[in-house]
């Protein structure tokens, strides 16, 4: 599936020092993907940046039709709170 990005999410990316091929990793090839508000998914990974730490990277996408577009992306230290298992 081709993802689309808005504005917002390329200023997500810089201002929470995500890696943009990071992204585009958990978009491709998600460990989970999750249900959330409004019918849109979480798409999310685990992964190190090396700092010795796991963390969880989560991309909200919205889907319509056959367009999905990324709203916004962040990581977290709290992977038990949002991992389905």
């Amino acid at each position: 599936m081709k993802f689309r990005t808005t504005r917002h999410l390329e200023q997500n990316l810089v201002r929470r020092a995500i890696p943009r091929e990071l992204l585009e990793d958990t978009l491709a090839n998600p460990q989970q993907v999750v249900p959330a508000h409004g019918g849109r998914k979480v798409f999310q990974s685990q992964f190190d940046l090396g700092e010795g730490k796991i963390y969880l990277l989560r991309a909200i996408v919205s889907e319509v039709g056959e367009q999905a577009t990324v709203i916004s992306v962040y990581r977290t230290s709290k992977i038990r709170k949002y991992r389905r298992t």
